[in-house]
């Protein structure tokens, strides 16, 4: 775990349900929250991708839960490129419980590269390419977006 980019996150009480854990459409929403400062790590703001006429959309998502998270834990999701191809890529994403190192759930993500005001497939730029395989191995990030050392 302490390899692959992490991002860390306090679970906060309004993410909970009647049974007392981490509601499951929220482990979707961390995933994007996660994925959104993974890319920040690796080229910048979203604005800057959009900027240069590129988008991404997700076309595919998947949970596996293998424990409950709980109100006020902190989870440590890491994020890695699984596989990058012509025009999409996907992402391997872990959650752990931070103190006991726990794995919570995996899930993966596949994104599909488009052209920004067009919505058309284009090819993954060879510079997010090239990124995207090196990573952010060791980086940590807090939920502010700020690297911890």
């Amino acid at each position: 775990m302490n390899q692959q980019f992490r991002y860390l996150l306090r679970v906060r009480y309004a993410e909970c349900d009647a049974q007392k854990v981490v509601f499951n459409a929220k482990y979707v929403e961390y995933m994007d929250i996660a994925v959104t400062e993974f890319f920040r790590v690796l080229w910048g703001n979203y604005t800057d991708t959009l900027d240069k006429g590129m988008d991404m959309q997700v076309v595919n998502v998947n949970v596996d839960w293998m424990a409950p998270a709980l109100f006020d834990q902190v989870i440590a999701i890491t994020v890695q490129n699984k596989r990058i191809g012509n025009t999409s890529f996907t992402l391997q994403l872990g959650f752990f419980n931070h103190q006991t190192k726990q794995q919570i759930a995996a899930g993966e993500i596949t994104y599909v590269m488009v052209s920004a005001i067009e919505h058309q497939k284009i090819k993954v730029p060879e510079n997010l390419r090239t990124k995207l395989e090196t990573g952010a191995s060791g980086m940590v990030v807090n939920h502010a977006g700020v690297e911890i050392i």
